[in-house]
């Protein structure tokens, strides 16, 4: 069975819940000629809404027209079969709540502290970072997973690229996964990514000393402006967890300025890589 992109929901279910405000929930549903439950799955982002049904919805709510653009849009994507779907039996549902996201945003600006991120890892660095995973004891499903990795990383026909900035340890340089040999290819990677449009990289030193990411490594992700509020996503041993309050967003958006103030230029940062991969070659 396909999921459906359920962040899109839960956003446009949030959204629906807060235009009823006081109203009661039976006298919505009973308004509109529908069950109570139905109009409780919407808000609660079980089932999605077809456009029919959310424009006499935003029309009760006294919603304009002109306004109505977003709404739609968010329930398009909740009703949409996403191009990972063959995929989905891998993965768990927080990391298809984060695949939604990635594939939606149009900026990232990810701090990582233990490893090269996904959207640069080669194959085979990213195979061992799969295998060492502590949910995974199937074959198929490293594969599986090993070839959603490597689709993640392609931009669709018609679709811009994204705009990726990305904060890295240095001790991510020096930390060899898979071996010498992958890690060496994987910085040769890390050299060309750095030089793409749309890509900034740097690495923070270790003399950078104390700084705002010592807890955890973390993502913001930005969408088209007027689609969503940003995001931030999280990633732990047994899924990702997500910040959604704007509060929240603020502290790591200042958190990840804070990194990229104290780390090495981008031509500096493309100096230390390579020095670390030709130190692997001798």
């Amino acid at each position: 069975m396909v999921r459906p992109t359920s962040t899109a929901r839960q956003e446009l279910g949030g959204e629906l819940r807060r235009l009823r405000g006081e109203r009661r929930a039976v006298d919505v549903a009973t308004a509109l000629g529908w069950s109570e439950s139905k109009l409780s799955r919407i808000e609660t982002a079980h089932t999605g809404i077809s456009e029919a049904d959310l424009d006499r919805l935003l029309t009760l709510y006294g919603v304009p027209i002109e306004q109505r653009a977003r709404f739609r849009g968010l329930a398009r994507r909740g009703r949409a079969r996403v191009w990972w779907a063959s995929y989905r039996s891998s993965v768990p549902d927080p990391y298809d709540e984060y695949l939604t996201l990635e594939a939606e945003a149009v900026r990232i600006s990810e701090w990582e502290t233990q490893i090269v991120p996904g959207l640069l890892q080669t194959d085979e660095y990213a195979r061992a970072v799969i295998e060492t995973g502590a949910d995974i004891d199937d074959t198929a499903v490293i594969q599986r997973r090993l070839a959603l990795r490597m689709e993640r990383q392609k931009t669709p026909p018609g679709v811009p690229a994204r705009n990726l900035r990305i904060v890295i340890d240095e001790g991510v340089l020096l930390r060899q996964i898979g071996g010498p040999d992958v890690q060496r290819r994987q910085l040769g990677r890390l050299i060309e990514a750095s030089s793409r449009p749309g890509v900034e990289l740097t690495v923070l030193p270790f003399e950078a000393g104390a700084h705002a990411g010592l807890s955890e490594s973390f993502m913001v992700l930005e969408f088209a402006t007027g689609s969503r509020n940003p995001v931030v996503h999280i990633e732990g041993l047994t899924g990702g967890l997500f910040r959604v309050k704007p509060e929240e967003i603020e502290v790591y958006q200042d958190a990840f300025d804070d990194l990229q103030e104290r780390s090495l230029s981008v031509e500096d940062s493309r100096t230390a890589i390579a020095e670390s991969r030709d130190r692997l070659a001798r």
